[in-house]
């Protein structure tokens, strides 16, 4: 089911990951943190551009193109993960510690999580993979409403966790 894609699953697929412009590779991500921008389809939609104080995401003015990331550019701020109507970006930082990682994501449920409470972090799909730390929530009227979790997980689960189950 994972190689069907969004379409057909709700989720992208490991290929269309693989070859979406805005998904930054490991060797980047181990140098701080990074966007992992994780559109794959080509909708109307540019709000990540806009967004993006240092220039790092570029959709052009076909805004059915897919956002490129330059990770050059990013600084991992997050204004980008805010905006995203499609909830289709996420930081990531694999430079937190030794063993853990940090994901960043959006989250737009309450009750909001707390700072160090220990979640259920869940993959694309929605299936628990390991647990998670609660780093930091992070709420701002310049977020449009939608709060940002950041989770620490275990490094080998970087590129898995992309929420935590609801509480």
């Amino acid at each position: 089911m994972r190689e069907k894609g969004v379409i057909f699953t709700g989720y992208p697929s490991d290929k269309e990951l693989e070859d979406a412009p805005g998904v930054p590779d490991i060797k980047d991500l181990c140098k701080g943190a990074k966007a992992a921008i994780e559109c794959v389809q080509h909708i109307p939609c540019n709000p990540c551009e806009a967004a993006c104080p240092s220039g790092a995401i570029t959709v052009g003015e076909n805004i059915t193109n897919l956002p490129v990331l330059d990770v050059a550019k990013c600084i991992g701020c997050g204004n980008c993960v805010a905006m995203c109507p499609g909830l289709a970006i996420f930081i990531v930082d694999m430079t937190y510690g030794d063993t853990e990682a940090t994901v960043e994501f959006p989250y737009e449920y309450l009750p909001l999580p707390e700072q160090d409470d220990i979640v259920d972090a869940v993959n694309r799909a929605g299936e628990v993979i390991c647990k998670g730390k609660i780093v930091r929530v992070r709420i701002s009227k310049n977020f449009a409403n939608t709060s940002i979790i950041k989770m620490a997980v275990p490094k080998e689960y970087t590129n898995q966790a992309r929420s935590m189950k609801r509480l």
